[in-house]
């Protein structure tokens, strides 16, 4: 599975300001931005996230996701520690 289809399939099935994936066979990172992040606990935001991907995940195509959910709010302050210019 490419990154593209990736961020297709995110972007498709949540309203997302921003998103950035990286990945290496089936092992893949997401950053994701949206104001549906707002008010959702840790889990909750990694279940948006997983849910569009259910497929791929239990057909192996991903098998590890590691996944970093942010409000525009909170990206403005955690990118600085995260994507360092």
């Amino acid at each position: 599975m490419q990154t593209d289809e990736i961020e297709t399939l995110l972007r498709q099935a949540l309203e997302l300001t921003e998103l950035y994936v990286k990945g290496e066979g089936s092992h893949y990172q997401v950053i994701a931005v949206g104001e549906i992040f707002a008010g959702a606990s840790r889990v909750k935001k990694q279940q948006m996230i997983y849910a569009p991907l259910s497929a791929q995940i239990a057909d192996g195509s991903i098998h590890a996701l590691t996944i970093k959910a942010f409000t525009p709010e909170q990206w403005r302050t955690e990118r600085k520690f995260i994507m360092p210019e």
